[in-house]
């Protein structure tokens, strides 16, 4: 069912690792460094969007709600793709400088979430120097996942997708009629 390209991309990711850059990816697979971006994000909204932000905030918040939901409880437990790190064939040679996750993997949280809030933000902000570091943080987080063995090219793929879709759809189908309002 999974293409080959996908397990092969996955294998030379994987092996290109080198003990600096280990340390590089843990950290940015990690959801607790970002916190001083996440509160300067929230600064950034503030100051751009006085009026509009709760509405923002919030917008923001159900981007990310979305993305997680969509990929940790419908589509993980619907396809049942193994981590590559839970396939017995790759025990050889993958490596894990951080460690297993949970058995399924498809598709990517860590990329649905960071690429909700990387579009979520630039749909509704203008400051460019944030927006184009979120979006480059969103391709970095995804990147690390695959380093780290957690993840498939194609779960980190189908994950930006679910995050990049949920803000387009959120955007018109809430934050649009919320600022109509306001």
């Amino acid at each position: 069912m999974w293409p080959q390209w996908d397990s092969d991309v996955f294998q030379w990711i994987n092996q290109a690792h080198a003990s600096g850059l280990d340390e590089i990816m843990v950290l940015l697979s990690n959801r607790w460094i970002w916190v001083p971006m996440y509160l300067y994000l929230i600064y950034i909204v503030y100051q751009q969007k006085k009026k509009l932000f709760l509405a923002s905030i919030s917008y923001l918040i159900l981007c990310i709600v979305w993305a997680d939901q969509i990929s940790s409880s419908i589509l993980k437990p619907y396809f049942h793709r193994l981590r590559p790190c839970h396939v017995p064939e790759f025990s050889s040679w993958i490596y894990l400088p951080d460690g297993c996750g949970g058995l399924y993997g498809f598709c990517s949280s860590h990329a649905a979430n960071s690429f909700a809030l990387a579009f979520g933000f630039y749909v509704i902000t203008q400051h460019k120097i944030a927006r184009n570091i979120l979006l480059l943080w969103a391709f970095l987080v995804s990147y690390s996942r695959v380093y780290l063995g957690a993840h498939y090219p194609l779960d980190v793929i189908t994950g930006a997708t679910v995050g990049i879709l949920g803000t387009y759809i959120l955007k018109y189908l809430i934050y649009d009629k919320l600022v109509k309002k306001a």
